[in-house]
């Protein structure tokens, strides 16, 4: 079945779980009831094909197993947002919850902490990933003087501590070598961090997927450091409780059959996916699109490829070389049969998604530069208000787009670029760019996310670094 058969099954289902729970208890009175407790953390971005899509689509109800030993069960499935990894590891270790996801550095503190305790857990899927680090970041004010993380030295910085970010921010100090206590650090959720920034109460905040994008597009922050820039790749997996694994296996793989589906129905439609995920987040629709997009920052893929456990080694050394996690075997942690049961079952093959990185790229014809969309390092999109959005070929070609939309008053969304040296999606109206070429009337404009990196390769090209409206201006309105 197709996955928009699916989502048009589920969302004509006549007969809700809870009713088909109450006649499965009426027709066998000893029906076994099994407790499927998912902790979700629905504002971060890169796990919502893992939680709150499965919830709102009812996708999981379409793979559970319902014959064999499953015959004649009832499922009481709950779901539990929590902000950050920490809570849903403590709700699985208190056995309120079968199954969690976070991100990597959590991730390796759910293990430890499971194993420690007599409450197993293991890894066995992944739902995104960025193969460079990109999705964690440190923001500070709109008009801060600060533009590189050493200027933070003795700094007010926050960050969620135990989360993603924590472990990126330890990491990049450690690469810098640059000692623990180089800020005057606090824990802080996304949600204090973010009002301590607005109100200039802390010099910067690092956080996880979708914060160090979301408070620069809502216009009172600036990004200075990105998770790329430790080139240690980061992810969101999900875990689940050993013990409920080994008992039910099928439902396991069912859960991963479930976020395969979501995965699809993202890529399927990611505008209008993007703006059904703002609906159930909060999260602004820009925002959403630049992470799960054609070309985002994050790519969707459950599969556990061994970069990434070599990467949770390297995460690990970092806890424990702070004496922050208890020990933990990874490899005996990590549990692939599942995923590769779900893709065996879906007539997929497993060992050639692990070996593959692609992402799915942004496609289309340049309607201002007469030109293919083919090279995804350069291309950007465009988001018009109450209207679809337009791929272009080259940065330079995509602020002509915006100076043509503007003229015709036509309001717009968002404008994405690729950053040329971190080479991630990046705001337009954020960025930094270089002016470069010998002809003036086709001036070559690059893109970059931070001012250091324009900075550097404006020295080496002989080019001049300018702001957005600067390389609107620049470029002009006219096509090749």
């Amino acid at each position: 079945m197709r996955i928009r058969d699916w989502i048009d099954h589920a969302s004509r289902s006549a007969l809700p779980l809870a009713a088909a729970a109450v006649l499965t208890c009426a027709g066998a009175a000893h029906a076994e009831n099994i407790d499927i407790g998912i902790g979700t953390q629905d504002t971060t971005t890169n796990t919502v094909t893992g939680g709150v899509v499965l919830k709102q689509l009812n996708l999981l109800d379409k793979f559970l197993p319902r014959t064999g030993k499953y015959k004649d069960v009832t499922y009481r499935v709950t779901w539990q947002n929590a902000t950050s990894g920490p809570p849903i590891t403590n709700g699985m270790v208190a056995g309120n919850l079968q199954i969690g996801m976070m991100g990597d550095y959590p991730l390796l503190v759910n293990g430890a902490t499971g194993h420690a305790t007599g409450n197993d857990t293991e890894l066995v899927a992944v739902i995104a990933y960025n193969a460079h680090g990109g999705g964690n970041g440190l923001v500070v004010p709109k008009d801060s003087p600060y533009y590189d993380l050493e200027d933070l030295k003795g700094k007010r910085v926050s960050v969620p501590f135990g989360s993603a970010a924590h472990g990126m921010l330890l990491a990049a100090l450690q690469s810098r070598h640059l000692p623990p206590d180089y800020f005057s650090l606090a824990n802080q959720s996304p949600e204090v961090g973010s009002t301590s920034i607005q109100e200039h109460r802390i010099d910067g905040h690092a956080d996880f997927v979708p914060f160090a994008e979301l408070l620069p597009f809502r216009g009172y922050a600036r990004k200075i450091f990105d998770g790329v820039e430790t080139g240690q790749p980061t992810f969101h997996g999900v875990v689940v409780r050993k013990d409920f694994g080994q008992k039910y296996p099928e439902v396991v793989v069912a859960y991963i059959k479930a976020l395969m589906a979501a995965n699809e129905w993202v890529r399927q439609n990611p505008v209008q996916a993007a703006e059904r995920i703002q609906s159930w987040t909060k999260v602004d629709k820009e925002v959403v699109y630049m992470f799960l997009g054609p070309g985002g920052i994050h790519t969707l893929d459950p599969t556990i490829k061994p970069r990434w456990v070599d990467a949770l080694k390297q995460d690990y050394a970092v806890l424990k070389k702070l004496n922050m996690v208890k020990d933990l075997d990874i490899d005996k942690w990590v549990n692939d049969s599942f995923v590769r049961q779900a893709f065996k079952e879906s007539g997929l093959d497993y060992d050639k998604q692990l070996a593959s990185l692609g992402n799915y790229a942004m496609q289309g014809r340049d309607p201002v530069c007469d030109t293919d969309v083919t090279d995804p390092t350069q291309a950007g999109q465009i988001w018009m208000q109450g209207e679809s959005m337009v791929s272009f070929s080259t940065p330079a070609c995509t602020l002509r787009g915006v100076n043509q939309y503007r003229a015709q008053g036509k309001k717009l969304d968002a404008v994405y670029l690729t950053d040329r040296a971190l080479g991630i999606k990046v705001f337009a109206s954020d960025a930094f760019y270089t002016q470069g070429g010998s002809d003036a009337g086709r001036p070559l404009i690059e893109a970059y996310l931070l001012k250091r990196d324009a900075e550097a390769s404006a020295r080496k090209s002989h080019a001049k670094v300018i702001d957005y409206e600067q390389a609107l201006q620049a470029v002009g309105a006219g096509g090749n």
